[in-house]
């Protein structure tokens, strides 16, 4: 089996709850995706990195990040999988609001500003946790190159409208939802 396979095996035994939930949107579900049971899973996490880092190797990206908490733990699979792939590869994290001491940043981790980046996310319905990042991102000067999740949820076409790529590993159809 190839790691998108092992990983998608991981995610429908580990992942998938089912019951009544409502989402960050908002919106309500019969089930929940809680991917954090992925990406902080010690056989799981190494997964996502490495099947991340296929899914974007074209794009031409040297960080790699999105909004806080979602995106940390897939940003970091992904430095690590880099890493041991030979790539240097720097991680970032999105702030939801600017820090107010300290060095009063939004965006933490190396700069930004100038640089080609990936934002990432988990999973995304709506799409606006990873496009508030996008905004951040482009605010401190970076390059948006694409956007990309381990699941979509239906965030594909209102980030497409936003003019960005996106990219998921994984739709509900293959999780069979």
């Amino acid at each position: 089996m190839t790691d998108r396979d092992n990983l998608l095996a991981e995610i429908k035994k580990k992942a998938v709850v089912h019951g009544k939930v409502t989402l960050s949107s908002g919106m309500e579900a019969d089930w929940y995706l809680d991917l954090r049971r992925i990406t902080l899973d010690g056989v799981a996490a190494p997964l996502v990195g490495k099947v991340m880092l296929d899914l974007t190797d074209d794009l031409g990206y040297d960080a790699v990040g999105g909004l806080t908490l979602g995106a940390d733990p897939v940003a970091a699979a992904m430095l690590h999988a880099a890493a041991a792939r030979g790539r240097a590869l720097d991680s970032f994290v999105v702030r939801k609001a600017t820090k107010q001491h300290g060095l009063q940043r939004r965006i933490e981790g190396p700069d930004v500003a100038g640089r080609r980046v990936l934002a990432v996310e988990d999973t995304s319905t709506t799409g606006g946790s990873v496009l508030t990042a996008v905004e951040a991102l482009r605010e401190a000067g970076a390059e948006v190159v694409a956007v990309a999740t381990i699941v979509d949820r239906g965030a594909r076409e209102r980030i497409a409208g936003e003019g960005l790529e996106y990219r998921t590993a994984y739709t509900l159809d293959d999780l069979g939802l």
